[in-house]
């Protein structure tokens, strides 16, 4: 997820067997904010942070795009907030406390339209350019290739295995025969694109680390597009299910009360979807980050209760990481698999 991961294997380790500690001689005598570094890392940023080395950040400077009422567009390396001593460009400047970019005016400090490159916003093109190379090259094998043919084999016969799982076992069987064909590709893309970017949130290194599905941004989208998906080509019995259902007539007239419930229902299922998505994501993301601080907090107090905490942090860290390998692909099958269940829904026939 965050190179702190291998910086923290690397301090307990040498706290174990060398009984120095590490994590307290890179940091010295300051204390360690963990609220700070858990939600720096997880949160977005103009810049791509890769390691410190020496107090020297490396990083990956992003493009800024923002539009002022006065002075127009703006394009420029996000590197340029370091070249001035009050970290402004152009009337330009990040705030530190929220991420954003905001411009010094007369009146005051206001934000401008900001259409800027994040981090976030390239891993979410790393994710498609790695989706569109996978796939694209996956299809290039079954160009020729007739019906009678042997399976593929290695990664191309993987990539198939897992194609035909969620398509026929999630997809098909949760829509039905009828429409299943009409909503598999997004459904497909919405799993593979969820699984790449878990997967990729945890590589502790560039092109790595990003938090993609842990930004409520994106999940909001992702069930957004669930909601038209269901809502847009839902059948009249769908809709009559809402509106008048087969329940006693009590329960909708005079008061709506059935009609009501199932009218919110239209909300709360997509509202769902969001909200699961984006806090499991981030829970996994917190604890790693907060169990890799102990070891540097503990460093800082001494010695021995620093080495022996941080055996701990490890082994539970070591735990966690492969447990967060599962649940990426838990996540991206719990999202599409609910997905296809309310389009399924959507689309049921009257009982006879």
């Amino acid at each position: 997820m965050k190179h702190t991961y291998i910086i923290g294997f690397i301090a307990a380790l040498l706290s174990f067997f060398c009984g120095v500690p590490a994590a307290a001689s890179d940091a010295g005598n300051e204390e360690i904010d963990v609220k700070e570094v858990v939600l720096g890392h997880m949160s977005d940023a103009h810049e791509w942070h890769i390691t410190t080395w020496n107090d020297v950040h490396v990083t990956i400077p992003l493009p800024v795009i923002v539009h002022s009422e006065t002075s127009g567009w703006h394009v420029f390396s996000s590197a340029r907030f370091h070249e001035n001593a009050d970290g402004t460009y152009e009337g330009f400047y990040e705030n530190h406390e929220d991420g954003k970019i905001y411009e010094k005016t007369p009146a005051g400090d206001v934000r401008p339209l900001d259409i800027s490159v994040t981090k976030n916003v390239l891993q979410l093109w790393i994710v498609a350019a790695l989706m569109l190379g996978i796939f694209l090259g996956c299809s290039h094998w079954y160009k020729n290739k007739k019906p009678s043919d042997n399976a593929p084999k290695g990664f191309v016969g993987m990539m198939e295995m897992f194609v035909m799982s969620i398509h026929d076992d999630v997809i098909k069987a949760n829509i039905g025969e009828k429409h299943y064909r009409f909503y598999a590709p997004y459904l497909l893309t919405a799993f593979f694109f969820i699984f790449f970017s878990n997967l990729l949130g945890l590589v502790p290194i560039f092109p790595g680390g990003a938090n993609l599905t842990g930004n409520i941004a994106i999940t909001l989208f992702l069930a957004l597009c669930t909601f038209i998906a269901v809502n847009l080509f839902g059948n009249r019995h769908y809709w009559k299910e809402i509106f008048w259902p087969e329940v006693p007539l009590m329960l909708k007239c005079p008061i709506p009360l059935m009609p009501v419930i199932e009218f919110f229902g239209i909300l709360t299922k997509p509202l769902a979807l969001m909200v699961r998505l984006f806090a499991n994501v981030m829970a996994g993301h917190s604890i790693i980050l907060s169990l890799t601080c102990i070891i540097f907090v503990t460093c800082q107090i001494g010695i021995g209760i620093g080495a022996t905490l941080s055996t701990v942090s490890v082994v539970i860290l070591i735990f966690m990481n492969t447990l967060e390998l599962l649940i990426a692909f838990i996540q991206a099958y719990v999202f599409t698999m609910l997905s296809a269940v309310f389009i399924g829904q959507a689309h049921q026939e009257a009982h006879s």
